[in-house]
C-alpha cells in the first residue's frame, strides 16, 4: 500500500467535503483520494503541497499560491492534533484526532478561520 501525503488541515476537509471545490478536476481528484482512505491507510504529514493539492489550480509546480494562509491553517491544525511534518500515522488515527481535538472540541472556527470554505464545514456547528 502506498503512502498518502496529507497536510494537517486536509484531515479536516475530508470530513466535510461535499463535492464543491476549485474546479471539476479538483473535485474528481478529491473524491478519488477520499475513496482510497481506509482505516489502515498510511498517511505522511507534510507542510507543503500534498496528494490532494496535486489537482488544485492554486498549485503551480508544487507551490501553493495561498501558501501563507494555508500554512497558518496547517500549523493550527497540527498543533491541536499534536502531529508534525514527516510523521507517519494511520488514516484512522489522524481522522480520530481531527474529530476529537478539533471538530468535536469546538476548535474548527479557530483552526480554519481564514479558509474560504469554512461555511461548508460550520453550517451545522
Amino acid at each position: 500500500m502506498s503512502v498518502i501525503e496529507l497536510r494537517p488541515h486536509h484531515a479536516l476537509c475530508v470530513h466535510f467535503f461535499e463535492g464543491k471545490g476549485y474546479s471539476e478536476g479538483f473535485v474528481r481528484h478529491m473524491t478519488d483520494v477520499i475513496e482510497k482512505l481506509c482505516d489502515d491507510t498510511e498517511i505522511e504529514i507534510t507542510d507543503s503541497c500534498d496528494t490532494i493539492c496535486s489537482a488544485c489550480p492554486e498549485n503551480t509546480d508544487g507551490i501553493c499560491r495561498s501558501a501563507d494562509k494555508v500554512s497558518e491553517i496547517d500549523k493550527r491544525a497540527a498543533e491541536y492534533m499534536g502531529i508534525k511534518p514527516g510523521e507517519h500515522i494511520s488514516w484512522r488515527r489522524i481522522s480520530a484526532l481531527a474529530m476529537d481535538k478539533i471538530i468535536d472540541n469546538g476548535k474548527l472556527n479557530d483552526v480554519c478561520r481564514d479558509c474560504k470554505w469554512i461555511d461548508i464545514c460550520c453550517k451545522e456547528r
